[in-house]
């Protein structure tokens, strides 16, 4: 894959990438799955960047009275590659340290489109910035302003420090 040949650069808070790796809770990352199969069937030269939330959105039961429980759900991400780079940015004058993982999207006619997946459960985070890409939507403001830091100033380290040189632009969605 030529790294230099891709021009479009795609962030997303989640993407639906199979149903056993749950980084998404419903159209957003449906959508941003759909797009980045639809440019692998079509060969558009772009990579995905979103994050890695190995508990996921939640998992919900609907108890005796009716009510919605969330239950703790964790994923197992070792089948996707775990790569070697880790960029830094800064949250609340604190360094903090992003981790990469990539998975890659076939198309039909065999072109492929990178993702990857950022990490902060990285050695020497602290707790609070390690759980960064644990949950997606855990509904404080903050976390959340903390984790679409993570997306997109690590997102664009992590694309330099990965080999894109070329990308045209980056569409956040």
């Amino acid at each position: 894959m030529n790294k230099d040949n891709r021009k479009i650069a795609y962030f997303s808070m989640e993407i639906a990438l199979e149903n056993s790796i749950k980084t998404y809770a419903g159209g957003l990352g449906v959508l941003a799955g759909d797009t980045l199969r639809s440019g692998a069937d079509l060969g558009v030269p772009m990579v995905g960047v979103t994050l890695l939330n190995d508990q996921g959105y939640f998992k919900q039961k609907i108890n005796d009275k009716g009510a919605q429980e969330v239950l703790p759900a964790h994923y197992d991400f070792s089948h996707l590659k775990k790569l070697d780079e880790v960029v830094e940015v800064t949250i609340n004058n604190d360094p903090v340290k992003v981790g990469v993982w990539e998975y890659m999207i076939e198309g039909v006619r065999g072109y492929k489109v990178p993702v990857y997946l950022l990490d902060t459960k990285v050695a020497g985070n602290a707790p609070v910035y390690a759980s960064l890409t644990g949950q997606l939507y855990r509904g404080q403001k903050n976390y959340r302003l903390m984790q679409e830091v993570i997306l997109g100033r690590a997102g664009v380290k992590i694309l330099e420090k990965l080999g894109y040189r070329s990308l045209l632009k980056y569409h956040m969605n």
